[in-house]
């Protein structure tokens, strides 16, 4: 049994933005979260060598952690938070409120975009798979945060930096905890994306979820080739799992799909390996098909050229000529992946993940919306018109934009 070390706590800063719901506008369609700016003025640029300010917020909380047991070269730590679920205020996501049970993740994925956000707690992205932060308490503040009034009626997506099924949920249960909240509520919307099969173990709370409310499940995966898929994939489960874990959902009556994400130039992204994978994803029952190129940050980057140079190194000087000016690939590139998935899920009769629209209030009489999510109506034999569904409302992906 791995150990965690509470840490002591201390007031947060204000990082976490609220419950506002508006939206800012922001220029550059995406599905990522913000970059911190890199502080190269200011008065902590002029200080002394060998000196540095004093930490603050979720920094000074992760620095006065000490040395946990380790297990699987995994250190653990339990981390105060003042809430679990989190104000998504930008435009570029189809939904209102993201819940990450953990800051960090052992999967080890080679290109994670997420790895910047151990960068806000002043620990190198290098960390982000070695230093897992649980966060304390989740099961009453998930209780707490669900009953908010401005929560009712908006979609909850959970999964959307770091997986909720990573190897830390076997031994801390962040993640069941939440859903066992969820479970005792009406009129919510609710997704999860990850790529553990261990999602499965959780059905019977999917499915009391389900009776009042929606929810649906994502699994990622990149490529099906299990060499492949360890090399960029360390620690996950392997492609079979994954697909098995659809399969399994969908038998039990939970919707279910399959994200290609991220398409990885030169990697996944032949005519034939996205055939396999999709056609794979129609066999195993799957709803949805929808993919994205990769998104690489400079804290990804880091963990990722090196990679390339190492395993791939006749790719690796495309990666730092298409990603040195940007963190997206050219357009160019990204309509060419776009038309392929458009015409593989044409070809396989797969839709795009609908999003559904705002829940009505708990106190209020749900509404009929011609789509019926019951177990019943989604057995595998009743699944032909709705594999073919096309519903405004979905995910965006570079697809859409």
């Amino acid at each position: 049994m791995a150990t965690a070390t509470t840490i002591p706590t201390t007031p947060q800063n204000s990082s976490y933005k609220g419950v506002l719901r508006g939206r800012r506008k922001d220029s550059t369609p995406t599905l990522f979260p913000d970059v911190p700016v890199q502080r190269d003025s200011g008065p902590d640029a002029l200080l002394p060598p060998g000196s540095r300010p004093e930490r603050v917020g979720i920094a000074r909380l992760a620095s006065s952690s000490p040395l946990a047991d380790a297990k699987r070269g995994t250190e653990y730590f339990l981390l105060p938070v003042r809430s679990i679920l989190n104000h998504c205020d930008s435009d570029r996501v189809p939904f209102s409120w993201t819940v990450n049970p953990y800051r960090g993740c052992e999967f080890g994925c080679q290109y994670c975009y997420a790895r910047y956000t151990h960068e806000y707690m002043e620990l190198d992205s290098a960390d982000f798979e070695r230093k897992i932060y649980v966060k304390q308490d989740a099961g009453p503040l998930a209780g707490r945060d669900l009953g908010m009034e401005k929560v009712q009626g908006e979609h909850i997506a959970i999964g959307t930096a770091t997986d909720p099924y990573q190897p830390a949920e076997r031994e801390f249960g962040t993640t069941r905890a939440i859903l066992e909240q969820m479970a005792t509520r009406k009129g919510l919307s609710v997704s999860i994306t990850t790529k553990s099969n261990q999602v499965v173990r959780d059905l019977d709370l999917l499915l009391r979820i389900a009776a009042h409310s929606t929810v649906h499940v994502n699994l990622s995966i990149t490529t099906l080739r299990p060499r492949l898929a360890r090399m960029l994939e360390p620690r996950a489960p392997r492609p079979d799992l994954r697909l098995q874990a659809v399969r399994e959902l969908r038998n039990a009556g939970i919707a279910a799909g399959v994200f290609a994400m991220p398409v990885l130039p030169g990697l996944t992204d032949a005519e034939a390996d996205l055939d396999a994978l999709a056609r794979a994803s129609r066999d195993a029952g799957a709803q949805w098909f929808a993919a994205r190129v990769l998104y690489l940050m400079p804290s990804a980057q880091k963990q990722f050229l090196p990679f390339l140079y190492a395993k791939f190194p006749k790719l690796a000087r495309r990666y730092r000529e298409w990603f040195s000016r940007s963190n997206y690939a050219p357009e160019s590139y990204q309509r060419e992946i776009s038309g392929r998935i458009a015409a593989l899920r044409t070809k396989y009769h797969l839709g795009k993940l609908p999003i559904e629209p705002a829940r009505p209030r708990e106190d209020a009489p749900q509404l009929n919306l011609g789509l019926d999510f019951t177990p019943a109506a989604q057995s595998p034999q009743r699944l032909t018109d709705a594999r073919s569904l096309q519903s405004p409302l979905r995910v965006l992906t570079n697809e859409d934009r």
